[in-house]
């Protein structure tokens, strides 16, 4: 019994050193093999995969959008697009000007907001109207003459340039004239991203679809006197330029006056909130232009300026680019982030507490506007977030260093460099 043990103990070291032999040879010829074979890169930015052969979607559209045809490796993650260019949107065109409008159809992202350019001729005009939501204005060219009257039948009337603003709260009616030699072009944002321009409530069609009776009775005037009442919408139409602002005040602020607090805003007319060398930002909202209820920023960067890492933490955001290039990264929870182009006629949309940045990417200033549907202006940066928040906390997740972290402003900058 011994030596049968004795003699299996030998057998198995054997096919112990045997089999250990053959995992020796086999790693051998692996490496050898390994020797003779092509060392592959995992570098994803070589170069060599950085082409795009076979057909294209346009070489210009990639030119315009270099952050999308070949994202930063900082981009991770199947982040939906936040960005839709006014261009594409379908443009409608009347005898008195044209207008086309970028809403949440567009763009699925914008919930709660929605945009719409305008272009009136001289003497156009977009006809006394109202919708549910409020209206923000932003004039980019020309000027006009804006109308509006409130609950109490008081009246407003003022003629707006290009850069100035205003704000018609939500049922108040309204209407718009461009004048000069080549009347105007302007920006409106509503608290509405299912808002619809082409769907307002308007004078001409509630009087067509009102008995002739019935206006009469309302007036106490003959029913002949509403015989050429239009068929159908006027909407945009041309008609004689207004008569002198002065004389159009007096005729409509009498009995009631005026509105308490203007709809019109003049940013040119205000100190910056914020100037660095690398660009200024002016803030309006309900501090400092009471009528208001939606806030907004007009930003100006300088080639090379960058709007400081932030998100909002009471609001979406609404952007529209008016002038220059830009670049936009939003972060989403999840580990996810996207980076896309921005040029003049864009939007950009960023939801609630998102953080973000914007960088000027081109050779001239990049301007665009940051609108908010709320009442106030709010922004928290990452600067400042680490900056108050104690130095071995922060070092501890992101090993910077406390030297670095202390010399952080203690207050934000908003546009760098300072």
């Amino acid at each position: 019994m011994s030596e049968d043990r004795d003699q299996t103990k030998v057998s198995r070291r054997k096919f112990l050193e045997a089999g250990s032999a053959v995992l020796v040879a086999a790693a051998g010829m692996q490496t050898a093999q390994g020797q003779q074979s092509k060392i592959y890169p995992t570098d994803t930015h070589t170069g060599i995969n950085e082409s795009q052969p076979g057909p294209k979607n346009n070489t210009e559209l990639d030119g315009e959008n270099p952050d999308s045809a070949w994202p930063p490796e900082t981009d991770a993650g199947g982040q939906p697009p936040f960005k839709y260019s006014f261009s594409l949107a379908h443009k409608r065109i009347e005898a008195g000007g044209w207008t086309r409008q970028v809403t949440v159809r567009d763009l699925p992202i914008s919930k709660t907001m929605a945009g719409v350019e305008m272009r009136l001729i001289s003497g156009g005009i977009r006809e006394l109207h109202w919708h549910v939501a409020s209206e923000w204005a932003l004039m980019l060219y020309g000027s006009a003459r804006i109308t509006a009257v409130d609950q109490r039948g008081r009246a407003f009337v003022e003629d707006v340039n290009a850069g100035d603003l205003w704000l018609f709260p939500g049922g108040v009616p309204h209407s718009i004239q461009g004048l000069g030699e080549d009347g105007c072009k302007f920006l409106l944002v509503f608290k509405d991203g299912n808002f619809n321009e082409f769907g307002t409530f308007l004078l001409t069609e509630w009087m067509h679809h009102t008995p002739k009776e019935v206006l009469a009775k309302n007036f106490d005037v003959p029913e002949s006197t509403f015989d050429k009442v239009p068929k159908k919408e006027l909407f945009i139409f041309q008609r004689e330029l207004p008569r002198p602002l002065a004389e159009e005040k007096r005729q409509v602020e009498s009995v009631t006056g005026g509105v308490p607090n203007t709809f019109a805003f003049f940013p040119s007319q205000m100190r910056p909130s914020k100037v660095s060398k690398g660009g200024e930002v002016k803030i309006v909202d309900r501090k400092n232009f009471p009528a208001t209820d939606i806030a907004s920023a007009i930003v100006t960067l300088k080639p090379g300026g960058l709007r400081e890492l932030h998100w909002h933490p009471n609001a979406d955001e609404w952007q529209y680019y008016v002038k220059g290039k830009g670049r936009m990264t939003v972060f989403a929870a999840g580990g996810l982030a996207r980076t896309m182009d921005f040029e003049g006629g864009d939007v950009g949309y960023i939801d609630i507490s998102m953080p973000h940045y914007i960088e000027n990417t081109g050779d001239e200033d990049l301007v665009f506007i940051e609108v908010f549907p709320t009442p106030f202006y709010e922004d928290i940066s990452l600067a400042e977030w680490l900056a108050h928040t104690p130095a071995r906390l922060v070092d501890e997740h992101i090993q910077v260093g406390e030297d670095f972290l202390a010399k952080i402003q203690k207050k934000e900058v908003v546009i760098t460099p300072e």
